[in-house]
């Protein structure tokens, strides 16, 4: 999107690099990656990254600031998930946006979704520092917001999820973290944070305390960093040590509660001109557009499961009368291909990572996904090449 680095990055571009690059990100995360990352890494003008990232704190302070809101998103959440002592405010939130070009011309985000939970705040750094150090980016350009240097977002990072303890009373749950895709984020993270990764399913609980095995002892879990999604626990049957809705003596680095309260169920809600227009399926009586022109998706999926770009009337009139009210229709937007490559031009989203410590919910980084098909999910385009994830750069001045 700047012309200048991109056609400066496809000039000195070769595979030996991007290489290069993979082998770094595999070597110092820890893990092999098993998503697509891109040949190229994004650079955007630091305006309209700025632009996206005050949209979403409007778009939560719209949220947290709603009391009719915040009831209906509390009674969405399933019985077995409302976990008690919920924050007054969400400590990790994504906002996703795509681009489409304004009447004047001018880049304009739109709202894709947003979320009250974590991302990948370990990873994205050392993928953007590959980047830089394989193909030897400019050093006046950065991937952070809010000015922060890298060290300062390290530390705002550990702040947020250690709070106050002990790293070694803090741990980051999730299931059969050595088999999930972002395993690469966990390691990061365990060595910005100084914390352990934990698979919540051998968690074990005494009282209203909860426990981890480290080196043969026994140790008490006095904070959560919780990467766990309700949508896999339910879906795979995962039994555990403790319920969701105990009063546990644990706090927890982003409460759980988030994870509803903040999601697609929260489109429909928000009034803003980044915002295309959504609707409950169950209050559709007649479609608002033609069915091409519309985005269905459910509520609580994770990673694109389930969304349908386009649906036929059939498949809309298909969703049983029972779940309706766990989906929502969406106007679709035209994304513009922005990413001039050499296969072609791709879309990218873009999304901006918040950090909610105090008063403040903070911008502070940014993961981008690029891709030439209709979603731009990494699963949805690992058979293409210079799509994928990505960093997004701008000029630090």
């Amino acid at each position: 999107m700047i012309p200048e680095y991109r056609q400066e990055f496809n000039a000195r571009y070769t595979p030996e690099k991007y290489a290069r690059f993979l082998h770094q990100i595999d070597e110092r995360s820890g893990a092999h990656v098993k998503f697509r990352c891109s040949e190229t890494p994004c650079f955007f003008p630091k305006e309209l990254l700025t632009k996206m990232a005050v949209a979403g704190q409007e778009l939560v302070s719209q949220l947290v600031s709603n009391p009719a809101y915040l009831a209906a998103a509390d009674e969405v959440i399933p019985s077995a998930f409302r976990v008690p002592g919920v924050d007054a405010r969400p400590l990790f939130v994504q906002a996703d946006f795509g681009i489409v070009r304004g009447e004047d011309g001018e880049w304009l985000p739109k709202l894709v979704e947003i979320q009250g939970f974590p991302s990948l705040y370990g990873f994205q750094v050392t993928l953007a520092n590959a980047y830089r150090d394989a193909y030897g980016l400019d050093f006046g350009l950065s991937t952070m917001l809010s000015d922060l240097s890298q060290s300062e977002y390290y530390r705002l990072f550990q702040r947020a999820v250690v709070g106050e303890h002990d790293p070694l009373n803090v741990v980051l749950l999730e299931i059969d973290p050595l088999e999930q895709k972002t395993l690469p984020d966990f390691l990061v993270t365990e060595r910005i944070c100084g914390i352990k990764t934990v698979d919540i399913r051998t968690v074990t609980r005494e009282g209203r305390r909860l426990y981890y095995r480290e080196g043969g002892r026994t140790v008490p879990i006095k904070r959560i960093y919780n990467r766990a999604i309700a949508d896999e626990l339910i879906r795979r049957e995962v039994q555990l040590a403790f319920d969701w809705r105990d009063d546990l003596d644990v706090e927890w680095a982003g409460h759980p509660n988030w994870f509803f309260r903040i999601s697609k169920f929260s489109l429909p809600w928000l009034k803003h001109e980044t915002v295309p227009r959504t609707w409950f399926l169950n209050d559709v009586k007649e479609l608002p557009m033609a069915p091409e022109r519309l985005v269905l998706k459910p509520l609580f999926s994770f990673a694109g499961l389930g969304v349908t770009i386009g649906p036929t009337t059939e498949e809309i009139a298909a969703v049983p009368d029972a779940e309706r009210s766990s989906y929502i229709l969406q106007e679709r937007m035209d994304f513009a291909a922005t990413i001039h490559t050499p296969p072609g031009d791709a879309k990218a989203e873009v999304r901006v990572m918040y950090l909610g410590i105090g008063d403040d919910l903070q911008p502070v980084n940014t993961i981008i996904r690029t891709g030439r098909g209709k979603m731009m999910g990494v699963d949805q385009n690992r058979d293409l090449d210079w799509v994928g994830a990505s960093a997004g750069f701008h000029p630090s001045s």
